[in-house]
């Protein structure tokens, strides 16, 4: 934070320095300007300019013409004998200084065997950096050694596993404690980092069916804490990562957590996320509730979600059960990744090592904030980048997981998302990468987005289609709550609604926001904002309860039957409510809870669910992995400008999907008998050639 002292001074670039004096000392004014290092050498900064800024400070830009030594402590003088030190803050925004001190080793963090453990940190700007190391409550301190591009290093010639570790760094004029950026484990509440001995975090692996495209996925979110938190639901290890794959005989009887999800047919379960967050307290998690967007640590799962989080190892080993037995019953792990901003930039380990050099900032000192929380961060810059790269690339091949979906990717720049689908496609080769493209307010050029203006930059990354969530369901935001969509009565979206079904790659009627289906994730509710129920309460008050659940059903096939990637929000399928709260990331247990009595309430949308999962993964032509096969495969009849004929003609279907969102009957004569495979919920199998279609029906055929 500029302009908080009286007087301040930044090295902005090799050969800049800026200083800022505040008016109400020496009325901020000063003739000349020198800076001094610690052995007293004096270099004169000439002043280049004065200007007169309006929050009642002076800024003077002052030439620095002779080369400082990167890390070394200067510090600013002005004429009236006062003294400020020089802070490292513009100049590692530099090409310069990213040339200068880019390092592309792989053993930043630590390196353990019995023998030694050796200790790397990237900190090129800071003056020294020291190691405290706590084993057997015994406590040692090392002075670290600078090493090339600026590593620090050391290496401690004893077994070191189950040791607590930490930095003390000393950058811009005074100490700053933190955690390991890379470290991969951690006590309660990120107070240490920790040393485990990596070879004993082993995922078994079991087969699983290959991916053609990402359009074969049928992505379910889930929280770990809500899914097995509800009372009653028969799980021991409630709201923890072992709960989210426990099964017993009470959760088969209720068909309750993991009992449940094995029976729904979905392909992936996409989790929020779950490496180490700071918006709860780890050793009283029932105090505090949060989806975890706050990220502390990266690399290391949080400790709220297991049983013992002192234990550096138990949160590692829980976390790989759940992914085996997930992958045991053929189901795959993505995982919710939050590399756009930080719990609290002040005290992020990234910010201690090295400040301002991990976040997007303007010239005047001033932080980004398209994310909202004041500290975006900067992946153009070369180590940053690396920082995210290294860091799927460690989940992946740690852990074994099979995508990752990025949190407000549009704040990351495209070249760094591409570059993690090719490292982690070439551990992985169904390995999936998608997030929210939303073009968020950051100080990020556009032209270098992750976001959906930049999506044919970026042709194998999916993202969130915004389009398909408005049109199908309608408007998502709480003042537009009341909005409709095609699905839930505005029929005016018709041929909007065909461009959705065909993942809005062919430009019907609208420009087209994607190059191909597998670019498209499909959704009409996410753990953000209403779900789609409560949403139907505010946008279909005139519905009674029964044509409400018509209604879901039609959005759910609308997921499951457009082409694109299919993604549902655990409990859409069973009128999940959150009582009309939008934002819940951090409301309670209670109002986020997965219900399951909703799922024995609503056992037809569960049913009608499931056989809509049955249906796409039978049937390829649900699954088109180019722009060009929907273009000759798909066609759409309107019917009295109201009720969609979704039709798929190929070499091996004919398969027609109708929506009637209306309260219609209407008449159609195919002239030839069609399959009928679904009418608002599993049918017989029995031949239809003139189809009666009933309101809010969602119909599907098949010859």
């Amino acid at each position: 934070m500029r302009l908080k002292d009286y007087y301040e001074a930044y090295l902005e670039d090799y050969h800049r320095v800026v200083v800022y004096m505040n008016r109400l000392s020496y009325e901020g004014n000063s003739k000349y300007f020198y800076m001094r290092d610690a052995k007293g050498t004096i270099i004169d900064l000439p002043i280049q300019t004065i200007e007169t800024l309006p929050n009642n400070y002076n800024k003077y830009t002052l030439k620095l013409q002779d080369e400082i030594i990167m890390g070394n402590e200067y510090e600013v003088v002005h004429e009236h004998a006062r003294a400020t030190v020089l802070q490292y803050s513009g100049i590692v925004k530099t090409m310069r200084f990213d040339d200068e001190f880019y390092y592309d080793g792989n053993d930043l963090g630590y390196t353990y065997s019995i023998e030694e453990t050796s200790f790397a940190l990237w900190a090129p700007t800071a003056y020294r950096v020291k190691l405290e190391i706590t084993k057997n409550e015994i406590t040692h301190t090392y002075d670290m050694q600078r090493r090339e591009r600026g590593v620090f290093r050391y290496c401690v010639h004893e077994d070191l596993e189950n040791a607590l570790y930490k930095f003390f760094v000393r950058v811009n004029g005074r100490w700053t404690e933190t955690i390991d950026p890379y470290g991969y484990a951690s006590c309660e509440n990120s107070r240490y980092s920790a040393i485990v001995n990596l070879a004993k975090i082993k995922v078994k692996d079991y087969p699983l069916p290959t991916m053609h495209s990402y359009c074969d996925a049928i992505i379910y979110e889930a929280s770990v804490r809500d899914f097995t938190i509800q009372r009653g639901c028969g799980v021991t290890n409630a709201g923890r990562f072992l709960g989210f794959v426990e099964e017993n005989e009470t959760t088969k009887a209720k068909q309750t957590g993991f009992s449940y999800l094995k029976s729904l047919g979905i392909t992936h379960v996409q989790l929020l996320p779950v490496m180490d967050f700071g918006s709860v307290d780890e050793m009283y998690p029932q105090r505090h509730y949060n989806w975890g967007y706050d990220p502390v640590q990266y690399r290391t799962p949080e400790g709220s979600l297991c049983a013992d989080p002192y234990n550096p190892y138990e949160r590692l080993l829980e976390f790989t059960s759940l992914i085996e037995r997930c992958h045991k019953e053929g189901i795959r792990i993505n995982l919710d990744v939050v590399f756009n901003h930080v719990y609290d930039k002040n005290t992020s380990s990234l910010d201690c090592v090295v400040p301002d050099y991990y976040f997007q900032m303007n010239d005047n000192g001033e932080f980004s904030n398209g994310t909202f929380c004041g500290n975006d961060i900067d992946s153009t810059r070369k180590m940053c980048s690396k920082f995210i790269i290294d860091t799927c690339v460690y989940l992946t091949k740690t852990y074994h997981i099979d995508g990752l979906r990025f949190d407000l990717m549009g704040i990351l720049d495209y070249a760094t998302i591409n570059a993690v689908y090719e490292k982690c496609r070439a551990i992985n080769s169904n390995f999936m990468v998608y997030g929210e493209g939303w073009n968020m307010p950051s100080f990020l050029d556009m032209e270098r987005r992750a976001s959906l203006n930049n999506q044919y930059q970026m042709p194998h990354i999916a993202q969130f289609s915004d389009r398909f969530r408005d049109v199908v369901k309608g408007r998502t935001s709480t003042h537009e709550a009341n909005i409709k969509g095609y699905c839930t009565g505005d029929t005016y979206l018709i041929d909007i609604m065909r461009d959705c079904l065909s993942a809005s790659c062919l430009g019907q009627g609208i420009e087209p926001l994607f190059s191909n289906p597998s670019n498209a994730i499909n959704y009409v509710e996410c753990h953000d904002n209403m779900t789609a129920w409560d949403k139907m309460h505010e946008c279909c008050k005139e519905d009674v309860r029964e044509i409400r659940i018509q209604r879901q059903i039609m959005l759910n096939a609308a997921v499951l039957l457009a082409q694109g990637v299919p993604f549902l929000h655990s409990g859409q399928e069973f009128a999940r409510t959150k009582h009309g709260h939008a934002n819940t990331y951090n409301a309670s247990d209670e109002i986020n809870h997965i219900d399951y009595e909703r799922k024995d309430r609503y056992r037809q949308l569960v049913e009608s669910t499931k056989a809509l999962i049955r249906l796409r993964r039978k049937y390829k032509c649900f699954r088109y992995a180019s722009k060009q096969e929907i273009e000759k495969y798909v066609s759409f009849v309107n019917l009295e400008g109201q009720v969609l004929l979704y039709h798929i003609y190929d070499t091996v279907n004919d398969m027609v999907v109708v929506f009637n969102p209306t309260g219609n009957t209407l008449e159609y004569d195919f002239h030839i008998p069609y399959q009928l495979l679904f009418y608002n919920e599993q049918s017989e199998d029995i031949l239809i050639q003139k189809l009666t279609i009933k309101p809010y029906s969602t119909i599907v055929l098949h010859r």
